[in-house]
């Protein structure tokens, strides 16, 4: 805990076994008082490995999207009262030893969202994002601060952390279980108010580490505009 709030840490997770235990292995325990692991259909050893961690596992029967299974994770993770929810993907993408400093800006109540974001310093290119992949986030995230009327260096990362506030507040049930959920919710966020904050996170792009292919980013991408559009629309019009 920290300032008496209870932290709980979800890993939505498909296919991590290659990974999961150098992510868990990383993970302060003395900040973090419980780690929900919600399996999304995997074909491979994910859940037996989470089970020899002593991770509580939440089983998807059948594959519901990135989306469908970070609602899962929320859910479960209000249920168990938690304050602060910290979202990290079980892939080693991300550097679970941010997890104090997350957790510190929102129990303090600097702010109410933090986003590990790959784009603030010099390391998404160096820690082997592909180009392409940072040329697109970059012209996005620029696209959707111009029509949300933000100031964000990306959208599109996923390592979170949220208050319990923005978690009952967020009609997160309603929307989409596809990968634009992260961009659905971060829309829903600003347009109640909530403080956004970001903290610069080293990224680690490699042959395990989940990543979508240049269809579905394609896909991905114009979902994003989608959103984004949307809310300048509905401002527009009232």
């Amino acid at each position: 805990m920290i300032k008496n709030k209870k932290i709980v840490l979800v890993m939505p997770s498909y296919n991590a076994e290659k990974t999961l235990a150098a992510t868990y292995n990383e993970v302060d325990k003395s900040i973090v008082d419980e780690i929900i692991l919600v399996d999304d259909a995997s074909s491979d050893g994910t859940v037996e490995l989470a089970s020899s961690l002593n991770i509580r596992t939440i089983v998807h029967e059948k594959n519901k999207g990135y989306g469908g299974n970070q609602k899962t994770c929320y859910r479960a993770a209000l249920d168990t009262g938690a304050d602060i929810v910290i979202m990290l993907h079980p892939d080693y993408q991300y550097d679970p030893r941010l997890l104090p400093a997350m957790a510190h800006l929102v129990a303090t109540d600097l702010y109410d969202i933090v986003l590990g974001s790959r784009i603030l310093g010099r390391g998404a290119i160096e820690g082997g994002m592909p180009r392409y992949k940072y040329f697109a986030n970059r012209i996005l995230t620029l696209i959707e601060n111009i029509l949300i009327g933000q100031k964000l260096s990306e959208y599109h990362t996923g390592y979170r952390a949220y208050t319990r506030q923005v978690l009952e507040s967020i009609p997160f049930e309603s929307n989409s279980n596809d990968f634009i959920f992260d961009n659905e919710i971060l829309v829903q966020a600003h347009s109640l108010g909530f403080r956004i904050g970001e903290i610069s996170c080293p990224t680690r792009y490699f042959a395990e580490a989940s990543s979508i292919g240049f269809y579905k980013s394609c896909i991905y991408g114009l979902g994003v505009l989608r959103v984004a559009l949307k809310y300048r629309l509905g401002k527009l019009l009232g």
